[in-house]
């Protein structure tokens, strides 16, 4: 028998073991609280944006998954995890992607007093969007769905709802953070969620996604009395790319950007480089490729929407929740995004997002995990997280002078 020396922790006990033995704890999410003063905004919402991985998805594309065990895959254990989180963000409304087993979930959140509505993509592939939302606290009034097929952009969906709050049916809870208070009227707003399609070379049909739903997030905005507006979703493309530009500036020269580099998903080579994680020798333009691309009249006008149009321009002046709540460097980039919402085998990078109105405040963001505890994993789904991205949160406020009806 090895003795050791009195006072001396063993090896099985040293600092070192039990830091390991406490590792899972490095896979807790926290929030960050923004510093501006949202104390005299009554009314507030807690936005969920997931991508919660499709089962069909993950069974025909098993090599972005090979270093996962199967047991991590299997949808029985997942819906049950993605639960499981969803619930300990005390969250009010739910915008999902890449959903294929919608009755499960439905018959899932409905015992957590959630209800839904689904809608499948065209074409042959099995999943959709699906937006859920806290009964107790809001009304579903008005819903429509996007079928991009219809405008030649592939067989991506996206939804559209309006919601009010339900003030008479308030519901309690322990931090009394997303309960919508009463206030003078009622608060109604609109909810965006959308798929992006993932094709990195067509960067057209890509735009042309984005800029149709924000059209019609825009319309019905003022159509319910220009109502605050939030747009969640698997958006597959990066920060500070043209499309992430588009959303943020409200404006795009369609012409100085190349289609096949619009959403900036190829420059990001993860596992063997990552910008804001590696050295300046190493570091990855963003920028759009200088040599001009000469655009078709096709894809100029699935881009814009209309023949010979090469600027474009939204209506809706849109912030980033997660820019708007400064982080830390272990898990955002020099604009305040998040480093990495999506890992598996090929990929490493943020391609998930929440959008918002200047009517909204942002109080508090649930960060994502840093990246070398990401690494570590070596991919996702994990023992603890339900899908290969993570989901974005975001709480916001209502602005005192956002027009209620």
């Amino acid at each position: 028998m090895v003795r050791h020396k009195r006072g001396r922790p063993s090896p099985e006990n040293s600092p070192s073991k039990r830091r390991r033995r406490r590792s899972p704890l490095e896979c807790r999410r926290r929030w960050v609280v923004s510093s501006k003063d949202s104390s005299n905004c009554t009314d507030k919402v807690l936005v969920v944006s997931y991508n919660i991985l499709g089962v069909e998805n993950a069974s025909n594309h098993p090599d972005l998954y090979s270093n996962i065990p199967h047991s991590f895959l299997e949808w029985d254990r997942r819906k049950r995890l993605i639960l499981e989180e969803i619930n300990n963000y005390n969250a009010s409304i739910l915008c999902f992607q890449e959903v294929d087993h919608f009755n499960d979930l439905d018959d899932l959140f409905q015992n957590s007093g959630f209800k839904g509505v689904y809608k499948a993509r065209t074409g042959e592939a099995q999943d959709g969007c699906a937006v859920f939302w806290k009964d107790k606290l809001f009304k579903l009034l008005h819903q429509e769905d996007i079928e991009f097929q219809r405008f030649g952009m592939r067989n991506n969906v996206a939804q559209l709802c309006v919601f009010e709050a339900n003030h008479d049916k308030k519901e309690s809870d322990a931090c009394n953070l997303t309960t919508m208070t009463p206030s003078t009227g009622k608060r109604r707003f609109v909810v965006g969620n959308i798929h992006v399609l993932f094709n990195p070379n067509r960067g057209d049909i890509k735009l042309g996604q984005v800029r149709l739903l924000l059209d019609k997030a825009y319309k019905l905005s003022q159509e319910w009395g220009n109502i605050p507006v939030i747009i969640a979703g698997d958006l597959n493309s990066v920060p500070q790319s043209a499309i992430y530009k588009f959303l943020s500036s409200s404006k795009l020269d369609i012409q100085l950007h190349d289609r096949r580099n619009m959403s900036g998903q190829l420059e990001i080579q993860t596992n063997r480089v990552f910008r804001s994680q590696i050295g300046d020798d190493a570091s990855i333009s963003m920028s759009v490729s200088r040599q001009l691309y000469r655009w078709s009249v096709e894809e100029l006008r699935l881009a814009s929407g209309a023949e010979g149009v090469t600027r474009l321009q939204h209506q809706l002046k849109l912030c980033s929740a997660y820019s708007g709540v400064p982080g830390n460097h272990r898990t955002r980039d020099d604009i305040g995004e998040p480093l990495a919402t999506s890992y598996h085998s090929k990929f490493m990078g943020t391609v998930d997002y929440i959008w918002h109105s200047e009517d909204l405040i942002p109080v508090r963001v649930l960060e994502t995990l840093p990246i070398d505890t990401l690494r570590r994993s070596r991919g996702l789904p994990s023992e603890k997280w339900g899908s290969d991205h993570l989901a974005v949160v975001c709480e916001f406020a209502f602005a005192n002078n956002a027009n209620v009806s």
